[in-house]
């Protein structure tokens, strides 16, 4: 298996790769929580300009999300 590389993608598409059986919505909502739930993850998406209410992640947010919650 190849090692994860980051890159821009939506937040659906990564909380897929995290949860691959769940439904779409599903996914990013469990996704929400282990993001919100983990504090430094939080203030380091913060410090790089992260907005929770966009649809498609930057690549150094998802670098960030995988940081702290590994690979999918």
């Amino acid at each position: 298996m190849t090692e994860f590389q980051p890159r821009a993608m939506s937040k659906t598409e990564l909380a897929l790769l995290y949860l691959p059986g769940y439904e779409p919505h599903a996914a990013v909502n469990q996704l929400m929580r282990w993001i919100n739930a983990c504090q430094p993850l939080c203030q380091e998406l913060e410090a790089a300009g992260y907005n929770k209410r966009c649809k498609v992640l930057q690549k150094r947010h998802v670098a960030l999300i995988v940081k702290h919650l590994d690979e999918p």
